[in-house]
């Protein structure tokens, strides 16, 4: 995000506020709530089978609400509590903010981060934290206790999502920011951070009974269409909203954001066609959301033309991981978290590092591309080993105090009837 709003995290009193930049980045607020609910909703939910469709709807608005109250009560003070920070220093508080503004006690309605509210500001980044735990839900979708998706989700955004967005994003002293990195709107917080969780937890979980021999289509390409399009939309309050401002930084994020998913879009369904014969609706959706991700670190530092190879590469790359590879090591990654948020994400966070040099038509600060791409790699690699390695530790914790997965009648019936005791078509 741009690095002048999160210099000034720690929102001092404004005489002024800008209307403009107000109007958008409330405007924006409501774009990225827009992608969990409805967008994400309605594309995982075509995507499972008829029996488990209200149950995937059912952990988007349950971690909707729980992550809005835990943001509110100590989330947003662990991301962005500045206490004890100090540029080129590493600490406690370059991994992790504090408690000091629990319940928001410190927040003020005149308080201001950038030129607009910081009350918008704190919601803005709620919906930041809402989506991340919910992508997670795609990879264990049809099998995972309704129970267990809340604690690990609610504990998950405690030990993995709020110290990740701090290290990128809390300003000088963070462990990320002072290593350079570029993230612009949450490749390596939002989608590595989900993907390489939702990888973690289907390995954990184990496969759906009858994967890979019994064929689970999607049982409603058209909700999934549907939401593939909501997140889209949504996107541009993503990615331009975090320029922070109604500026010239937001114009070019909405233009290459649009520019890198359809060259995404286009080079899932080009690669798919030449495959298989012929291309298909699911694909051409994947396509479009592996733009979208590759796309989210670099929106503010890139060209048009850096983001049409950025697109390209993430269809490429994503479509060979969400068949050909997860075909080959046999995991059960459901809804294919893992092969597009999370390979979605390395591709953008690394290709971030060479298309933001202004040699390559970019707008970043990038003088020695080398020296960026090692950042860049640096950041993937820390949030791979950190993000794997609690999410691991956080199940099997779980586990060990309550049952991580449905029975297999229960799984057999579907999770809508087992856990919910509704249908989601009454025929």
């Amino acid at each position: 995000m741009a690095t002048e709003m999160f210099a000034t995290a720690a929102a001092a009193v404004a005489t002024t506020f800008d209307s403009g930049d107000t109007a958008w980045m409330l405007t924006s607020t409501a774009l990225v709530l827009f992608m969990t609910l409805p967008g994400l909703a309605l594309f995982y939910g075509g995507m499972v089978r008829a029996k488990n469709l209200l149950s995937v709807l059912m952990q988007c608005f349950a971690i909707t609400g729980a992550i809005s109250v835990a943001w509110v009560v100590y989330g947003y003070s662990l991301a962005f509590g500045t206490s004890g920070m100090e540029e080129g220093v590493v600490n406690l508080h370059s991994f992790v903010g504090d408690f000091g503004n629990v319940m928001l006690a410190n927040l003020a309605k005149e308080a201001a981060v950038a030129e607009f509210p910081e009350s918008v500001f704190v919601t803005f980044q709620m919906t930041f934290a809402i989506i991340t735990p919910a992508l997670i839900v795609g990879a264990f979708a049809e099998r995972m206790r309704f129970a267990a998706m809340l604690v690990f989700s609610l504990l998950w955004f405690t030990v993995v999502y709020t110290p990740i967005a701090h290290m990128v994003w809390a300003g000088p002293g963070g462990l990320m920011w002072d290593w350079g990195v570029l993230d612009f709107a949450g490749g390596t917080v939002v989608h590595i951070n989900a993907g390489i969780a939702g990888l973690v937890a289907a390995v954990v979980l184990g496969k759906r009974k009858g994967y890979p021999t019994t064929p689970m289509p999607p049982h409603n390409l058209g909700y999934t269409l549907t939401g593939a399009a909501m997140l889209w939309v949504g996107w541009f309050g993503f990615n331009a909203g975090s320029a922070a401002a109604a500026d010239e930084t937001a114009g070019m994020a909405m233009l290459v954001t649009q520019v890198a998913t359809a060259a995404a879009a286009l080079a899932w369904m080009a690669v798919e066609w030449i495959r298989h014969g012929k291309p298909s609706a699911l694909g051409i959706a994947s396509g479009v959301v592996a733009g979208l991700v590759a796309i989210t670190p670099a929106a503010g530092t890139v060209g048009p033309g850096g983001a049409l190879a950025i697109g390209a590469a993430s269809g490429v790359v994503c479509f060979f991981f969400a068949t050909a590879v997860k075909r080959r090591l046999g995991y059960d990654d459901a809804l294919d978290v893992f092969g597009v948020h999370a390979i979605g994400g390395i591709v953008g966070a690394i290709l971030t590092g060479v298309f933001a040099a202004p040699a390559l038509g970019g707008f970043g600060e990038v003088t020695d591309i080398g020296a960026q791409v090692i950042a860049q790699a640096g950041s993937v690699g820390f949030t791979i080993a950190y993000t794997a390695v609690l999410s691991w530790l956080l199940l099997k914790l779980i586990g060990l105090v309550i049952p991580l997965r449905v029975d297999e009648e229960q799984e057999a019936v579907g999770l809508d009837l087992a856990l919910h005791d509704e249908r989601g078509y009454n025929l």
